[in-house]
């Protein structure tokens, strides 16, 4: 008899040629002496992971992380398995998980070899990505000194990238488990991804402690039921494996049974294997050759094959119904002979496993695993709440539009009525500012304010900063926000000043000369009165051009009425004492409020109050401090430096 060992060293040897093909090894990476082979390989040495394996998670993928650490602590872990996540191209950060009541940060890195540096410990890698790019990043991880397991779990990688894997895997002394598996699990220590599905699932199974079986399949799926089966019919699993679905698996199923040979917990050997390769047939020359002693149960998928008359692709890859001795029953057979236990039918096979446990039971030679109480998992606030079980109070509390829906509304219209019908930006900002669809001379009203507010040249200081800004080098939202931040009570932040002290002059039936001069008392300048440039032989064109849509289109206009009288007033004082733009906004939206019927006089208080008129200013602002920006960036201009001239020094 050979030692598991000494089995597994033959074969990479290439002492069986056999025994190498039907284990469908590769021969070794050219220009690699014969010892580069596996010594006596990390397969055959036993145990892959312990209670303080941790691993490094490519691809962020939240369920199957969230699903590792509540596995780890219903486990009794005092640390979570997964040390860190790598995301290509992330600057770094962090993701938040929790870690049984605990919430926990798990650090991100950009690069695999950044994350296998700053996390020594990690040696498992648990490989997320696609089939597209799942080889590239599996060989970058295997040349990580640190890596000692790789999981591919994307199916369909190119066989060629495969070979490439499980090549310099072997040469270098690793483990590769997949392509296209699940993972694997030791019960009561770690497990990979989605191993075992959900955490109830686990608990089912009694995967929180070790039991006494080792599993091995190629199916992801068929093994999260045979964990059920196993915990019916005996004390549950120590370790199982999903080798993988693809034509050619990492590791093959006699390289685990090998181990489990070796693993002195584990006291029998669960095997499902599946038509199609020769497998199998490892686990009968490892049966033969003695290098597997321990309790073997078998039963290999795929038997109603030959009741179809050509051949059939299940499944995986590899499940293709070839020759005979690639039958289901053929393997069946050569396993039954070899000394496996192998039922009549899948039906029979958790029968098997119980029948050989009780024996192994009754001969004192497996003491069952006492169960253990299992740690409570908080539930998940999302779940509670979908199921009713809490009421959580909103954080943020929104009137104006909706995305839930199909299509996002504003204020309860739908984007399709705003798109198809006689829509423009004056409607939306009804919607989304007053929560009404407003009559379309009011809306058109706030689009003539755009329009006429959007610029005023390079020299007024708004225009200024956003020009420096860029010039600078800067970013848009940048120079967007610089010209942004002059708005105030001396550049264009007197529309509400000016609304505000015109209602409530005009409500108290104040006279204009009054008016003026009481704030001349108190050190106050009329808002929305007086121009830098304009005065009373030259009229600012955007005030006259208002004025007039108001007089064609509002139903009154006492506002403005009175904001001209006041002009008529400060006229008499100083020729640059005019009515200027934000006094007229100010004026004829208080005539909007007041005479359109869409708001009550409470309303109309609260808009002038909040602050929507110098909103106005600052979306039609925008508008310009943005084309500023651009327009210097346009042009290639370069740092801004005031010229000294321009400036008057003195002590």
């Amino acid at each position: 008899s050979l030692s598991s060992e000494e089995f597994l060293w033959d074969s990479v040897q290439g002492r069986s040629a056999d025994r190498i093909r039907l284990q469908q090894r590769l021969p070794e990476p050219a220009g690699l002496p014969s010892s580069a082979g596996l010594s006596t390989m990390a397969l055959s040495a036993g145990h892959l992971f312990s209670n303080a394996t941790q691993a490094i998670f490519y691809n962020w993928k939240e369920k199957p992380v969230q699903r590792m650490l509540d596995f780890d602590y219903v486990s009794g872990r005092s640390t979570p398995s997964v040390a860190c996540v790598v995301q290509p191209g992330s600057s770094g950060g962090f993701q938040k998980l929790f870690f049984g009541q605990q919430e926990v940060a798990i650090s991100v890195y950009g690069s695999i070899d950044e994350a296998a540096r700053k996390h020594p410990k990690a040696d498992v890698f648990i490989n997320y990505a696609s089939f597209r790019s799942a080889s590239e990043s599996s060989m970058a991880a295997l040349r990580q000194p640190t890596i000692r397991t790789v999981a591919i779990i994307a199916e369909g990688v190119p066989e060629r990238d495969t070979k490439a894997l499980i090549a310099y895997a072997r040469a270098n002394n690793k483990v590769v488990l997949g392509p296209a598996t699940v993972g694997g699990v030791q019960a009561g220590a770690f497990k990979i991804g989605d191993t075992a599905g959900t955490l109830e699932n686990i608990i089912a199974c009694r995967l929180h402690r070790p039991g006494s079986v080792g599993f091995v399949s190629k199916s992801g799926g068929m093994s999260n039921e045979m964990y059920n089966v196993l915990s019916r019919a005996t004390d549950g699993l120590f370790e199982g494996i999903a080798i993988g679905g693809d034509t050619f698996p990492g590791s093959t199923l006699s390289d685990h049974c090998l181990r489990f040979q070796n693993i002195p917990q584990v006291k029998m050997i669960v095997v499902l294997g599946e038509l199609g390769g020769a497998d199998e047939y490892g686990v009968v020359e490892a049966l033969k050759a003695g290098a597997i002693t321990k309790p073997v149960v078998a039963w290999v998928s795929g038997t109603c094959a030959t009741l179809f008359k050509s051949e059939v692709q299940f499944g995986h890859a590899g499940a293709r119904s070839g020759g005979e001795k690639e039958s289901a029953q053929a393997k069946n057979s050569a396993l039954a002979e070899a000394g496996a236990t192998v039922p009549q039918s899948f039906e029979g096979l958790e029968a098997a496993v119980k029948s050989v446990y009780d024996g192994l039971v009754a001969s004192g030679k497996l003491v069952p695993a006492a169960d253990v109480p299992v740690p409570p998992i908080p539930m998940d606030l999302s779940v509670a709440v979908a199921q009713g079980l809490v009421r959580v109070p909103t954080h943020v509390v929104s009137t104006i539009s909706d995305d839930r829906g199909d299509e996002p509304k504003y204020g309860g219209v739908a984007m399709s009525e705003l798109i198809e019908g006689d829509y423009g930006i004056g409607d939306v900002i009804g919607l989304l500012w007053f929560k009404k669809q407003l009559p379309k001379y009011a809306t058109r009203f706030m689009e003539l304010c755009v329009m006429m507010c959007a610029d005023h040249g390079p020299c007024v200081s708004g225009a200024h900063n956003s020009i420096v800004t860029a010039r600078a080098g800067k970013d848009i939202v940048s120079c967007l926000v610089s010209g942004l931040l002059t708005i105030g009570p001396r550049f264009g932040g007197a529309i509400d000043d000016a609304a505000r002290y015109f209602k409530a002059a005009c409500d108290a039936g104040q006279p204009p000369a009054d008016f003026v001069e009481s704030l001349k008392k108190s050190g106050v300048r009329v808002p929305g009165i007086g121009h830098r440039i304009k005065s009373k032989d030259n009229r600012d064109a955007r005030v006259l051009l208002l004025q007039q849509y108001a007089e064609k289109y509002f139903k009154t206009t006492r506002y403005l009425k009175y904001a001209v009288s006041v002009e008529e007033y400060t006229l008499q004082k100083s020729a640059n004492l005019v009515l200027n733009v934000d006094g007229c906004i100010g004026a004829l939206f208080l005539d909007l409020l007041d005479s359109s019927g869409a708001f009550t006089e409470k309303e109309a208080d609260e808009i002038v109050k909040i602050g929507y008129l110098n909103a106005l200013f600052v979306v039609a602002r925008s508008i310009g401090l943005v084309g500023h920006a651009l327009d210097q960036k346009r042009l290639g201009q370069g740092l801004y430096r005031h010229p000294w001239e321009d400036v008057l020094y003195t002590q």
